[in-house]
């Protein structure tokens, strides 16, 4: 996993939901100020909604400290679009499919479920610079507290 102080390769595109609209963007064009990435796996599962809800909750918190709000998942974005309305998520939603974001963290870790080993992003979030530059990681997101240990996470930059 790619470490603080690291710079990740931004040049990938994404397709994300900003304000319940649909667009494909290049991510370096999301990083216009310091921004939180927080990687889930899938919308309307149980921890994925808690870790999404404690967001939505302190979304406005996190602007006003100056910092952007990025969650993402594999779910599409008409997944996402229902998934922002139900939790009344106000900040962008990225539909990663291919993995490009964990690629360039270098996080994706092998996972176990039923029985069956597979290769998927971990449950992290990142705080990256307007210039990619990785500026704090957490590692293993509490999913119920996830909003409170980004304001710690914060406090240490």
């Amino acid at each position: 996993m790619i470490s603080k102080g690291e710079k990740i390769d931004t040049d990938f595109t994404l397709n994300v939901v900003e304000n319940g609209k649909e667009k494909e963007v290049q991510f370096s064009n999301l990083l216009t100020r310091p921004t939180i990435v927080s990687v889930y796996m899938r919308n309307n599962t149980s921890g994925c909604d808690k870790q999404n809800r404690s967001l939505a909750e302190h979304a406005d918190e996190f602007d006003k400290k100056g910092f952007n709000l990025v969650a993402l998942s594999k779910d599409t974005c008409g997944s996402h679009k229902n998934y922002a309305e139900k939790l009344d998520i106000n900040y962008t939603l990225a539909s990663d499919p291919d993995f490009k974001f964990a690629n360039a963290t270098d996080s994706i870790v092998e996972k176990k479920m039923y029985g069956k080993t597979f290769d998927a992003p971990s449950r992290s979030a990142f705080i990256i610079d307007t210039d990619g530059t990785v500026l704090g990681v957490i590692e293993k997101i509490n999913t119920k507290a996830h909003a409170e240990e980004l304001f710690e996470l914060i406090e240490t930059l």
